[in-house]
């Protein structure tokens, strides 16, 4: 059963519904991750994505604030959801598709301005929520499993407009990246968008301070596809939809896609 699925950070479900439903109608991804929803769930916009076939949704909610839903054409049970850190936040909620594929979607925390949780509350949360996930996949390795989300990290040099002048700046420090592959490794987590893109800058994100974010061009790659080795074979097709930071009211992530053949 080939799906196609995608993950997108929307920056409030309601206020953007209009741009969910165009994604919806021009691209059709079988499943559809969002993080950042800021609603709680009975709030969530159903009846326009019901109609066009996303009569399956899980998702864990929080009034202005967090929030993450995974929608679906195909059928889908909801699979558990966790608070790492302890935080009482909405940032997480899995998916169980009818093949038998968990789709784990997440959201971490951005972390704040200062990297130095001495003098920042919320990077120590960023480094202890990622902790807790690894600690997670360590004691319950998964199988047949796709995580996907907002990880507010950019890994590699490539995934930011410039590494140097990013080494000190909140999603791109040297602990932040440790700690991301800490989790990766622990779950032996395959990153699908950049095994099938491997070479070249790649960004998911761009602010909105930018007065010409697209000319400017000073993105970073936050929003991550990964697998488990058992299906990470299957996935092919990986593409940002850059188009979508320039659409009307738009976020500022695009989604990030990757079809899988199961």
């Amino acid at each position: 059963m080939p799906f196609t699925l995608a993950t997108w950070n929307i920056n409030s479900v309601r206020l953007r519904e209009e741009i969910v439903l165009k994604l919806m109608q021009e691209e059709a991804p079988d499943v559809l991750c969002l993080q950042e929803c800021k609603s709680p769930v009975e709030k969530i916009p159903l009846e326009g994505f019901r109609a066009l076939g996303y009569h399956h949704m899980v998702a864990r909610g929080q009034k202005g604030y967090n929030g993450v839903a995974i929608l679906s054409k195909i059928p889908m049970e909801e699979a558990g959801s966790e608070d790492f850190a302890g935080l009482g936040h909405a940032r997480h909620i899995a998916g169980r598709l009818e093949n038998g594929v968990t789709i784990h979607n997440f959201y971490v925390p951005a972390g704040g301005d200062v990297a130095d949780r001495e003098v920042n509350e919320k990077f120590g949360q960023k480094l202890d929520y990622l902790t807790e996930m690894r600690d997670s996949f360590h004691a319950d390795t998964p199988e047949r499993s796709i995580l996907v989300g907002d990880l507010n990290i950019a890994p590699r040099e490539d995934d930011v407009w410039d590494h140097k002048k990013l080494l000190k700046v909140v999603s791109h420090t040297p602990i932040e990246v440790e700690h991301l592959a800490q989790v990766q490794e622990a779950g032996n987590w395959v990153d699908v968008t950049r095994a099938d893109i491997p070479d070249g800058r790649l960004y998911s994100w761009w602010s909105y301070r930018a007065k010409d974010w697209d000319a400017a061009d000073k993105g970073r790659r936050l929003d991550h596809v990964w697998a488990t080795p058992d299906i990470a074979g299957a996935a092919h097709s990986s593409r940002v939809l850059r188009a979508a930071r320039g659409w009307e009211k738009p976020s500022d992530h695009a989604p990030v896609f990757a079809t899988f053949d199961l």
